[in-house]
């Protein structure tokens, strides 16, 4: 599904197998920018340990505010192999990971389904965790059934206007909620274990300055479809990148406010939501940006190969 690339809704085509390169801005070459323990997910999900995170360079969807700019954008990665991919899950997985967090996969899938088929003979047991935006075919999901325990999809927009403007693709409801009906499909109602997620789907949503409009009839579609068989994530931590403004984006050159944030939280109550996530405090303040430099677990691998190599 590399050559001609059909992997994301884009369908753009790419003979990435022969070295060129997609809309995502990648070949079929697996490159990664981060391998790490991160605690910023939710509770469930980096528990005690934290989330044992693989940030994929590249993306298929690149929208205008994204934090992680500079691996979207392919400007940050080392290339690896299947096999050195599977390492890194092994590599996580014995440093105590809660589980296994794929970071914009969507490009990488039929490579990741062999590092996980072969990691999983060689011991893999904790969580594989599938974190998208998305924008994702239905047909790229059903590669990964019984591959991934949990899913950590985006529900960006309800919008067509706002996907467009926002991330260039005007389609953007149809094909996240199709391919989110794959993924509670295939996982089922959440299952627990001691406040982990060992199993189900979260829907993140992060709320747009000025378009809480958008966010109520997020919420409420999900909660008409699918009631309590996904939890969700309702997010206010939007940090306006600088750029915004030289972008042409005025509208979001702010955070969120609190008024905002509690109009949709409060709705959703209403709605009778009760497995949600919320953020409390002014989370915008925060960083939620890792630190790409940082790269002790990838340089782990790297230096695995050039013994190897030697």
């Amino acid at each position: 599904m590399t050559a001609p690339c059909m992997l994301c809704p884009r369908s753009c085509g790419a003979d990435r197998a022969n070295g060129k390169t997609g809309y995502c801005k990648e070949t079929a070459t697996v490159r990664v920018a981060r391998i790490s323990l991160h605690m910023w997910e939710e509770p469930c999900i980096s528990g005690e340990n934290g989330s044992g995170t693989i940030f994929f360079s590249g993306c298929p969807l690149r929208c205008v505010f994204c934090q992680n700019k500079q691996i979207a954008l392919g400007e940050k990665g080392e290339a690896i192999t299947t096999d050195e991919l599977c390492d890194a899950f092994l590599l996580l997985q014995e440093k105590k990971a809660e589980n296994i967090n794929l970071v914009t996969p969507t490009h990488f899938v039929p490579q990741i389904v062999k590092a996980i088929e072969s990691a999983k003979a060689k011991g893999l047991t904790i969580p594989i965790v599938y974190n998208t935006s998305s924008y994702e075919c239905v047909e790229t999901i059903k590669m990964l059934d019984g591959l991934v325990d949990i899913y950590l999809p985006d529900l960006k927009y309800q919008s067509d206007e706002l996907s467009q403007r926002y991330s260039n693709v005007p389609d953007y409801f149809a094909y996240a909620t199709k391919a989110i009906d794959e993924m509670v499909r295939q996982t089922g109602k959440p299952v627990f274990a001691q406040n982990r997620m060992k199993r189900g789907t979260i829907v993140r949503h992060m709320i747009m300055p000025g378009h809480t409009k958008d966010s109520i009839n997020i919420v409420r579609y999900l909660y008409e479809k699918y009631q309590d068989d996904v939890f969700f994530s309702i997010m206010n931590q939007y940090t306006p990148p600088k750029d915004m403004k030289q972008q042409g984006f005025d509208e979001l050159m702010r955070t969120v406010t609190k008024r905002e944030y509690e109009k949709v939280v409060n709705d959703a109550i209403a709605l009778g939501v009760t497995n949600a996530f919320i953020q409390e405090g002014e989370t915008a303040n925060k960083s939620f940006i890792p630190d790409f430099d940082d790269g002790v677990f990838l340089r782990e691998i790297l230096e695995k190969r050039e013994l190897t190599t030697c």
